[in-house]
């Protein structure tokens, strides 16, 4: 037992509401200090694609090793990645899009520039940034058919294992590699640095991912021993999924609601790969996955709500309030599927 549940379990309090609160309550002090890294050298879509990911997917990347930890069956890693990413799609952009619509020039009008600075050309310089930003966010998607493209074709023979998974990792390295030397050639151009305070926040963000662990390792030991008709260990890569979810519901809901519908959907497409390929093929190195018999439906809501994403990106410069019923209907589909047939 790590010394954080050591410390609860002192104090008497140690029950499923108090880690679930943890868990929230790191996941929203993440949330706090991520929003901090824009003013300490890093833009809107550098930080949704690159940093949020990591802290929203941290739980998930948590998750591979408590079940590795307990010699877990890797099907569960590959139903929460699932769950994880299909909700992301429809689900955690879909709402937002219904309660305020996804366009992107919002961002743009948030930090619209005076009559001096346009005629100084900064008016020019903030439409040429939001361009990047969408071709930055388009080429994510992308990332993300394709991703879930290659998983598929890998899965065919009804399993992934060790070469399996280390074709997915590989990929994400280098995919990651290609995403910090865009950010780094962004700030080369911007003639901006990481200040000191950038590192001490990505610090601060560490520590509230050793919360995380604490609070997901003592709720996936209680899933384990629980057998209600639901709440039991054989929906434990469901039940996981819908709460390493929430974070990344938070940072769709604060953003968008802000009206910063860059971050709200590059914080959720870049998620995405945290769990596919990165959680499915470590997970796959460790041990053979079982494909399970909704793996197909799922890749294919996923590759279908992403491509829905990309031509309404490139069409409408976001997602419009009407297109939330159809994401929201196909997930629907996808949690029947899972768990109705």
């Amino acid at each position: 037992m790590n010394p954080l549940s050591e410390a609860i379990d002192a104090l008497g309090i140690a029950n499923v509401w108090t880690y679930l609160a943890l868990f929230l309550a790191t996941s929203l002090l993440m949330i706090w200090r991520l929003e901090a890294l824009l003013d300490h050298g890093l833009e809107g879509t550098a930080l949704g694609t690159l940093v949020m990911p990591y802290c929203s997917g941290l739980g998930n990347l948590l998750f591979v090793g408590i079940i590795a930890s307990r010699h877990g069956p890797g099907g569960e890693v590959l139903i929460n990645c699932l769950v994880n990413n299909v909700t992301n799609l429809t689900v955690i952009l879909g709402l937002p899009a219904l309660f305020w619509g996804l366009r992107l020039e919002r961002a743009k009008q948030i930090a619209k520039p005076s009559r001096a600075a346009k005629k100084s050309g900064a008016g020019a310089a903030a439409e040429t940034a939001r361009q990047l930003n969408r071709l930055s966010l388009l080429l994510t998607l992308v990332a993300v058919v394709f991703f879930s493209g290659l998983t598929w074709a890998l899965g065919a023979d009804g399993r992934l294992d060790a070469s399996d998974g280390l074709v997915l990792v590989g990929l994400f390295l280098f995919w990651q590699s290609f995403q910090v030397f865009d950010v780094l050639k962004h700030n080369v151009r911007q003639r901006r640095s990481f200040s000191p305070l950038f590192y001490l926040d990505l610090f601060f963000v560490l520590l509230c991912g050793y919360g995380l662990y604490a609070s997901i390792d003592w709720l996936v030991s209680w899933l384990s021993g629980q057998d209600g008709s639901f709440v039991n260990a054989g929906n434990l890569g469901w039940l996981s999924g819908w709460l390493m979810v929430l974070p990344n519901a938070l940072l769709a809901f604060f953003y968008a609601a802000r009206q910063r519908a860059d971050i709200a959907y590059a914080s959720q497409v870049g998620d995405g790969h945290i769990c596919i390929p990165l959680c499915l093929g470590l997970s796959a190195i460790l041990e053979p996955i079982a494909l399970p018999h909704f793996f197909e439906t799922g890749l294919v809501i996923l590759i279908g709500a992403a491509t829905i994403h990309l031509v309404c990106v490139l069409m409408a410069d976001g997602l419009p309030r009407w297109m939330g019923w159809p994401l929201l209907a196909a997930y629907a589909w996808f949690v029947g599927s899972g768990l109705l047939t």
